[in-house]
């Protein structure tokens, strides 16, 4: 009887010694994400770390990833199929962009990052390889194809949105600003001159900490002078502080909010087809291409061009000048 009660004691105290050591077990957590538990002002600050077409590029491409399939978290497997099905319709630079947004939604949520893998990298290795790396440049619209497209332009049957396409052609190339640049202007950023204008660039791609810059536009001869079409804009629609361009309804009436940066493209395309030219060609970024192409073919240096178009080195300008211009470079023999 000692020996079996001694038995079912030990059993006794064995069962409560699991059942101790179950209950003192922490139960295994989801890893906290990196971003959150913060006050609302470090939240805005840390919503500020991104520019917003940034943060709408990178939700687009999870977008994409889940609808193929993708999770978050991902195995390296999992990542390493999906890029390799985008290659067969994607650019390099957009699956760079689409591993990116993957890469940071997983460090943002303290999880490993399958990008990370070595399987991983010698997928893009080989997309790299077999695609090549060289990013598609749209067509510069040069001094010509504005003054042809100007033309046609003042043959529409709307004035006002004419007076804006008319602008805000003229300022963008004359300024060569980008187009989130370009939307963005204001009144309040507009400084007249005796001599041309001056705009205030708050922000921009490349000035991510605010600390801006300021475009000059010089008056030009005639009809084509960007400063005389900005303030005929400005007076045709009305407009004395917030947007200056604006949106234009069918009933060539201004609507309340400003363009959005792929109206630019849609205004450069129309104004391309309209002289019969090829507006797969063209985009938005052909205002500034094109400033950048006419200027190295009058002869500026490259400082004073990028004293314009705000550019932070020679190399990253080079991208901007097209052939068209360096095929008048005088021969040395």
């Amino acid at each position: 009887m000692t020996k079996i009660s001694t038995q079912k004691a030990g059993a006794t105290a064995t069962k409560a010694t699991k059942t101790t050591a179950t209950t003192n077990r922490v139960p295994a957590k989801p890893p906290e994400a990196v971003l959150d538990g913060f006050s609302a002002t470090a939240d805005r600050f840390i919503a500020a770390s991104q520019s917003s077409a940034t943060k709408r590029a990178y939700a687009s491409d999870l977008k994409h990833f889940s609808a193929n399939g993708g999770a978050i978290p991902a195995s390296p497997a999992v990542l390493a199929e999906y890029l390799a099905s985008c290659a067969e319709k994607l650019s390099v630079a957009t699956i760079e962009r689409r591993l990116t947004a993957i890469h940071k939604a997983h460090l943002e949520k303290n999880l490993e990052s399958p990008a990370q893998s070595e399987t991983v990298k010698r997928v893009m290795q080989g997309i790299r390889r077999t695609l090549g790396t060289k990013q598609r440049q749209v067509q510069p619209m040069v001094k010509d194809d504005l003054l042809a497209a100007l033309v046609m332009i003042d043959r529409q049957k709307m004035p006002v949105k004419a007076a804006r396409d008319r602008a805000l052609l003229l300022v963008g190339f004359a300024s060569a600003m980008r187009r989130s640049e370009l939307v963005g202007v204001m009144v309040e950023h507009i400084t007249h001159l005796p001599n041309g204008l001056e705009i205030f660039l708050p922000s921009s791609k490349t000035d991510q900490e605010r600390q801006g810059r300021t475009v000059f536009i010089p008056h030009a001869n005639g009809d084509r002078c960007p400063v005389r079409a900005l303030v005929n804009w400005l007076e045709i629609a009305g407009i004395k502080e917030g947007y200056v361009f604006r949106a234009v309804t069918r009933h060539d009436r201004i609507a309340r909010h400003g363009l959005s940066p792929q109206s630019v493209a849609l205004v450069v395309k129309a104004s391309v087809a309209s002289v019969g030219g090829d507006s797969k060609k063209v985009s938005g970024h052909s205002l500034r291409a094109g400033y950048c192409t006419s200027a190295a073919e009058k002869g500026l240096q490259p400082w004073q061009i990028r004293e314009q178009t705000g550019h932070k080195s020679d190399v990253t300008l080079a991208k901007y000048i097209r052939p068209v211009a360096r095929r008048k470079i005088p021969s040395l023999l």
